[in-house]
């Protein structure tokens, strides 16, 4: 049973089910009349080849007050293009396929490169960047919510208690966060969530003392969620990863630009399961490992930002406090598992702490070696100060590449 705790940082809208989806849909649809709504898909080409994806259309295929669906997709050649383009037809929405491995896009990222304004690397954060400057070219959305293509538990319920908080006029919110419980197949999932962000923000906490940002990261009850919506005004302005930080990253410009009060983060799905990333402890580049290296160095950049001051000394405190933290929460964890009904494999747990806690040294090593590196991509705006035609360069290359390969 949901409960109507607040955390006094963040609004939390909780799902108390007292409200059919018919109604929050019926309420949306009026508010879209005034306030349209577009869809962002980052999607590899892989996914199309999944149920998960297939499931997601299917159920877009009913939402009646989306107006525009961005699909960005990456790693397809001319074949792969041509029969995304076929496959997403069945949307009766508008809709657009970014293809990103095309030569009109990769004109474009080199025309953006000579200028030095080329994410540079590829991945979710530059595909997510490239639909976004689709998004800013088109000029037809007040609202822009996004959402991964592999949720295997997706259902219409998701999106709508997604986009209703930034949608509905009444309301102050310019972001909102979904969150949910990840559970699957009788086991609790989540673990970089659960594992690290919780115990590391806990033990930065305890090392470095107050500070208000981590009070704010510590106020989202699941900070690695990918769904998340927001008004399309502040798309223009704010700065996000091309690494794994990008979650993080997008938290982290919402909490330089806006009051906490025009964020919130919204309940949309009792349980929630997608494609498990493997913990690849032999490769630091894949799997969780990057992204667990990715987000710390994610957090020390902003806490640095905000006046921090990082040493060796700083980081050898911050492992101890966190690897004593992350095992106390094992246990927790373990506990309500079972009292659920459900299960966590302790080895398997503490052999992720045991390398989060390596790759939180790593991360914090490579932030004092290279205090200058940054993963952000640059604002739009900054972006369109210098190459004001490029959002009409892309919006005409996406029109020809679906007209040439549809």
């Amino acid at each position: 049973m949901a409960d109507f705790h607040q955390n006094g940082v963040v609004a939390t809208l909780h799902n108390l089910r007292e409200r059919s989806l018919h109604r929050v849909e019926r309420e949306l649809t009026s508010f879209s009349a005034t306030r349209p709504i577009t869809l962002i898909l980052p999607s590899l080409f892989s996914e199309l080849e999944a149920d998960a994806l297939d499931n997601i259309v299917q159920q877009l295929m009913e939402v009646p007050y989306i107006s525009n669906i961005i699909i960005g997709l990456d790693q397809a050649n001319e074949e792969q293009y041509r029969h995304a383009l076929k496959y997403f037809s069945r949307l009766p929405q508008q809709h657009a396929v970014l293809w990103n491995d095309g030569p009109r896009m990769k004109a474009i990222h080199e025309r953006l490169d000579m200028a030095s304004l080329a994410p540079e690397q590829p991945g979710k954060g530059r595909n997510v960047w490239y639909c976004i400057g689709y998004v800013l070219g088109a000029r037809n959305s007040s609202v822009v919510a996004l959402h991964d293509c592999d949720i295997v538990t997706y259902s219409r319920e998701m999106l709508a208690r997604l986009v209703y908080p930034v949608t509905n006029p009444a309301f102050p919110y310019v972001f909102s966060k979904g969150y949910y419980p990840r559970i699957a197949d009788g086991s609790l999932n989540g673990r970089v969530t659960r594992l690290l962000v919780t115990p590391l923000l806990l033990s930065l906490e305890k090392t470095i003392g107050h500070q208000p940002y981590i009070d704010y990261l510590k106020a989202f009850r699941y900070p690695l969620a990918g769904e998340f919506a927001m008004r399309t005004h502040i798309l223009a302005d704010i700065r996000i990863p091309w690494d794994w930080g990008l979650e993080i990253g997008v938290l982290s410009e919402l909490w330089r630009n806006f009051s906490n009060t025009a964020i919130c983060q919204v309940d949309i799905s009792d349980a929630y399961d997608h494609k498990h990333q493997p913990l690849s402890p032999e490769d630091a580049q894949k799997g969780l490992s990057r992204m667990s290296t990715d987000i710390c160095k994610a957090v020390f950049r902003k806490l640095a930002t905000d006046g921090v001051t990082f040493s060796h000394e700083t980081l050898r405190t911050v492992k101890a406090a966190y690897f004593r933290t992350a095992l106390d929460l094992v246990e927790i964890y373990h506990n309500d598992a079972r009292m659920n009904g459900l299960s966590t494999d302790r080895h398997k747990e503490e052999q992720a702490v045991e390398l989060f806690a390596t790759n939180l040294t790593e991360a914090g090593n490579s932030f004092l070696e290279t205090p200058d590196a940054t993963p952000l991509m640059p604002r739009w705006n900054r972006v369109l100060s210098a190459m004001p035609d490029i959002l009409d360069e892309m919006q005409g290359a996406v029109a020809a590449d679906m007209a040439e390969y549809g």
